[in-house]
């Protein structure tokens, strides 16, 4: 269920370990103020600058305003992003990106449902308070992420406010079992459905967006990503909803072949004779595909239904392992 925080919170309300992850390409304009933001506002957390191949200074710009300055040599942001989560440990993740469009100033209320158990991923929504339709003036950006909130409201039955913003917020247990199989800045949208899909608590806390400082540019490209997170999308659909998916295959094939194969029969039961052979062998192979792809749709939802509980015993596993410090320390207040 998503929910949005009400009460004001501090970063001493912070109980645990926090890393700001921030994945850069050529930020070498917006970097510095980015971490001396977030280390204002966080400054407890520790800030983790990843270099995604950068070819201006970005790197020593972020090590200089004391981030810790790692590189990843595999281009795209979800590359970053899974070695990020795999290098470091911490009790809370708080993702953004280095070009200075998220307000710092939202950190402690993106991370506090997680510090109050009331949520295991926290998204921050630009789309709410039209703060992102104010500042980016991109053609087919608001588009864009409207059709895939409609995609995902009708395929996993989940509304996201804002499904590809760029600033989330995740617990130890949701980051260390997050399959992050995605390159690039379909990310987001992976993010998004697994934790729909796992039934993860989310919140969705308000943010007020800003556009690119001047000299500053985007790396997304509208059509090319968009395409890209569209395809994500429909891989997801197969792997996670294998049933629905054939099964409306399925459907639509048998009802094209009995559309097809209904006149054959009429006439045969008039005539007693098949005079139209090439219409009822091709209605009987368009039938036969859609059966198929109902037994494909059944065989498949087994197999996810099977990894679905394989995944559950690996989340409390991790609850085990991940899970105690901050247990004990909540006990203990």
């Amino acid at each position: 269920m998503a929910t949005t925080s009400q009460q004001h919170y501090t970063a001493a309300d912070i109980d645990g370990s926090v890393a700001v992850l921030i994945p850069c390409y050529n930020e070498a304009v917006t970097i510095a103020k980015v971490v001396d933001d977030f280390k204002r506002e966080l400054p407890n957390a520790t800030i983790y600058v990843y270099d995604n191949n950068s070819t201006d200074n970005t790197a020593q710009i972020a090590r200089e305003h004391g981030a810790v300055v790692r590189h990843e040599s595999r281009q795209g942001k979800g590359n970053v992003v899974r070695q990020m989560v795999r290098d470091i440990d911490a009790d809370y993740y708080l993702m953004v990106d280095g070009d200075d469009t998220y307000p710092a100033e939202s950190a402690v209320d993106l991370l506090m449902p997680l510090v109050n158990d009331e949520a295991d991923m926290s998204v921050g929504d630009r789309l709410s308070n039209g703060s992102y339709g104010k500042e980016n003036n991109r053609a087919f950006h608001g588009m864009g992420n409207n059709l895939v909130r409609w995609l995902i409201k009708v395929i996993y039955g989940f509304s996201f406010t804002d499904v590809m913003t760029g600033y989330r917020a995740f617990n130890e247990v949701f980051a260390k079992t997050m399959p992050v199989i995605r390159s690039g800045f379909e990310i987001e949208t992976e993010l998004s459905i697994h934790a729909v899909d796992k039934r993860w608590r989310i919140a969705q806390i308000p943010i007020q967006y800003r556009d690119r400082p001047e000299g500053s540019f985007s790396k997304l490209s509208t059509f090319s990503d968009g395409w890209k997170v569209l395809k994500c999308i429909g891989s997801l659909f197969k792997d996670y909803r294998p049933m629905t998916l054939f099964g409306i295959v399925g459907l639509i094939l048998v009802i094209i072949g009995l559309c097809v194969g209904i006149p054959v029969i009429a006439e045969f039961n008039v005539t007693r004779l098949v005079p139209r052979l090439p219409s009822a062998l091709l209605a009987v192979a368009i039938v036969f595909c859609g059966l198929m792809s109902f037994v494909c749709g059944l065989i498949l939802d087994t197999n996810v239904k099977n990894n679905r509980k394989s995944y559950e015993i690996q989340v409390t596993r991790a609850y085990e392992i991940y899970g105690k410090t901050i247990n004990a320390k909540k006990q203990d207040k």
